[in-house]
């Protein structure tokens, strides 16, 4: 699907808009010529003006085409069946994440994923497993993100 950028631009001001506001309640450190807030607003700034030239650009190419025009992916079931796979993972993580815990949830996530683009069950499952000890170890030991144990809580490492 092809949207004028104009909308995207519109859609990253609002972003950096946002960003800025709360940035804004972030504290001072005394002494410190810098605060917590001077990267978030960097970026932020960067997303307003990056927004603006998108909308510019948008703006001036609205006469090239329409504001909207579906692309060829969109009537092939193939690929609105892994569009669906991929949404639908995502709620399925949000939902079960919690009770399964992040291993199973991500193990049953990828092979879904990965057998919606027609990958062997073979290769999904041991692909899917791969990547799911990778993240969990990047995540869960490296960067000590809390992930969810569920139901394998009693083994958790």
């Amino acid at each position: 699907m092809k949207i004028n950028d104009a909308f995207w631009g519109v859609l990253l001001m609002a972003l950096g808009a946002a960003v800025l506001l709360v940035v804004r309640s972030y504290p001072n450190i005394p002494g410190q010529p810098v605060g917590p807030a001077l990267f978030p607003g960097l970026i932020a700034i960067g997303l307003c003006v990056g927004g603006a030239l998108l909308v510019w650009q948008g703006w001036r190419d609205r006469a090239k085409g329409p504001w909207l025009e579906w692309e060829d992916w969109v009537r092939s079931p193939r690929h609105t069946r892994a569009l669906a796979a991929l949404l639908g993972s995502v709620v399925f993580y949000i939902l079960f994440s919690d009770e399964l815990g992040f291993l199973i949830t991500a193990l049953l996530m990828l092979v879904a994923l990965f057998r919606s683009l027609q990958v062997a069950w073979g290769r999904s499952f041991f692909w899917a497993a791969v990547a799911t000890l990778v993240v969990h170890f990047a995540f869960y030991k490296l960067l000590r993100v809390p992930l969810p144990w569920g139901i394998l809580t009693p083994i958790a490492w």
